[in-house]
């Protein structure tokens, strides 16, 4: 019911910033919260940010606030990921994720459609 497909991704140095993007289609998108996740080798596969249809609810990890924005543009069916002072343990595969709102998954939001990641790699 829903496509996702993230781009943005590649290799920059630690300090640096990063901008990604996840172009959502497909049915009752407004159903959905939509967010970003990462998984870094040998962890699991962790909540970033969610973001509501609106636009006016954020969510973001702890570990990643005031370093990074979400937003997103309606009109263009896509979510954005603002990254800066990017650190080498953000490096991950980050995947953009549509779901509905749940009071016990990470970040508040239990995904159901996931996009097919892009790495971000930092070197230090």
């Amino acid at each position: 019911q829903v496509q996702l497909v993230e781009s943005g991704g590649g290799l920059v140095q630690a300090g640096g910033s990063l901008n990604l993007s996840c172009v959502a289609s497909g049915r009752a998108l407004s159903t959905y919260v939509v967010g970003w996740f990462r998984q870094a080798p040998g962890k699991e596969r962790d909540f970033v940010a969610v973001i509501s249809w609106s636009g006016y609810s954020l969510k973001y990890a702890d570990v990643v606030n005031g370093r990074f924005t979400i937003s997103r543009d309606n009109a263009k069916n896509t979510v954005y990921l603002k990254m800066s002072s990017l650190t080498p343990e953000d490096t991950a595969v980050y995947y953009c994720a549509a779901g509905f709102a749940s009071a016990t998954a990470q970040g508040g939001v239990m995904p159901r459609y996931w996009g097919q990641g892009t790495q971000v790699t930092v070197s230090s």
